[in-house]
């Protein structure tokens, strides 16, 4: 049954690239907390003067993108003064923003690929092959991985469609893993095998191919020293409540991080999900869990204000 709140509100949709996939992950998490015990309001956010019913205790954010990992939401539900889940308003553009969030990693000794910026006109000047990223995008929209040299404009084109900046990283062969964090405590690692090509858009929601192997089949020096750089990262971007660190390990078992995703999708083949599965946590108990950590700006302030 639920601890502190009993009545709750699940925001989901936004207007932003990811609303799909955020309105299935918002109505998986809103079942969860009804299966729970939790009664459970779903709101789909489409503007940022939304409204919530006047006796909902606490929000839930399932908003991927715009809106929802920008930190405007937070701002609002920070205005209210409505215990939230997730990052606050302030702490969401670290990892939003890839651009902020790579050099933050950097700036505190943690390893990224290298990379740089480009605006329209401009051609990388890294050499082949690269990945492409729109900066302020998730769930590889606006991803492009260019091996040759007559991809590149076109691959530019598609890129500057969600942005006038583009961040270019180098391409780091090997294998694909990630962490997801409950709290502050990470879950088991899951390793991603793509059956073919880029672990894309497709990959992630339209294809049921990609096998996702949990617990990762590495050596447990890799696990440690994985675990151990997603801590950092989280705490770094920060992480609060729940998210998920993604890296690309090379053949001789060096992590290279690409990303955290403070508000993670809760699909059917969603990664938080299946690594709280493994550690033997169904989905009502996850979506509990951490509904159950929200937290008012009211209630963070009296916190730091009190803490030694």
């Amino acid at each position: 049954m639920p601890e502190r709140f009993q009545h709750v509100a699940v925001l989901k949709g936004g207007p932003g690239a990811e609303r799909e996939v955020s309105l299935r992950s918002g109505a998986a998490v809103a079942a969860g907390l009804r299966d729970f015990g939790y009664r459970v309001d779903e709101v789909d956010v489409r503007r940022m003067d939304f409204t919530l019913p006047s006796h909902v205790e606490a929000v839930f954010p399932v908003l991927h993108g715009e809106f929802g990992e920008d930190g405007m939401v937070q701002r609002r539900l920070e205005e209210l003064d409505l215990p939230y889940v997730g990052g606050r308003s302030w702490e969401m553009p670290r990892s939003f923003d890839k651009e902020i969030s790579h050099a933050l990693l950097a700036a505190n000794g943690l390893p990224v690929a290298a990379h740089e910026m480009i605006t329209r006109g401009r051609r990388p000047g890294l050499p082949l092959p690269v990945v492409l990223k729109a900066p302020r995008q998730g769930s590889s929209i606006g991803v492009e991985i260019v091996r040759e040299a007559g991809q590149l404009d076109e691959a530019l084109a598609r890129t500057f469609v969600h942005g006038s900046r583009v961040l270019v990283e180098a391409y780091v062969p090997g294998r694909e893993c990630t962490v997801g964090f409950l709290g502050r405590d990470p879950l088991p690692l899951i390793e991603i095998v793509p059956a073919a090509g880029a672990y894309d858009y497709h990959a992630k929601y339209e294809r049921n191919d990609t096998r996702y192997l949990v617990p990762a089949p590495f050596p447990e020096a890799w696990v440690e020293k994985i675990n151990a750089l997603a801590r950092r990262a989280y705490a770094v971007l920060g992480g609060r409540h729940l998210g998920r660190v993604d890296f690309r390990v090379t053949d001789d078992g060096q992590p290279v991080i690409l990303e955290l995703n403070p508000l993670p999708g809760f699909t059917a083949t969603s990664l938080l999900p299946k690594a709280a599965a493994a550690a033997g946590m169904d989905f009502a108990t996850l979506c509990a869990r951490i509904m159950n950590m929200a937290e008012s700006e009211s209630e963070c302030m009296e916190t730091e204000t009190t803490s030694p």
